[in-house]
């Protein structure tokens, strides 16, 4: 499913136009990454999971074509725990 897809469903289920379905979506998307951006970055949606932020530590990999080996940064990841309705439903 596109953004596109999700927008004219939610648009059909509440009965709201397209363009007010679009701008509540990109309102959700831009709230969840603002929340995740902090130090404590955390979003739970109960029954649907959590999005949570969680720094993955620097380690060594390899080059796939050379098989030399680099190093990978630190950097924060995001995760997503799918919650017990959405379990269900799947």
């Amino acid at each position: 499913m596109t953004k596109a897809d999700l927008i004219e469903k939610m648009a059909k289920d509440a009965k709201i136009s397209k363009v007010a379905a679009g701008a509540v979506l990109d309102s959700f998307m831009a709230n969840v990454s603002k929340a995740l951006k902090k130090k404590e970055g955390k979003v739970t949606l109960v029954g649907f999971g959590t999005f949570q932020k969680v720094r993955q530590k620097a380690r060594k990999g390899r080059n796939p074509q050379t098989g030399a080996p680099i190093k990978i940064k630190a950097r924060n990841v995001v995760k997503f725990k799918a919650g017990k309705a959405l379990k269900d439903a799947i």
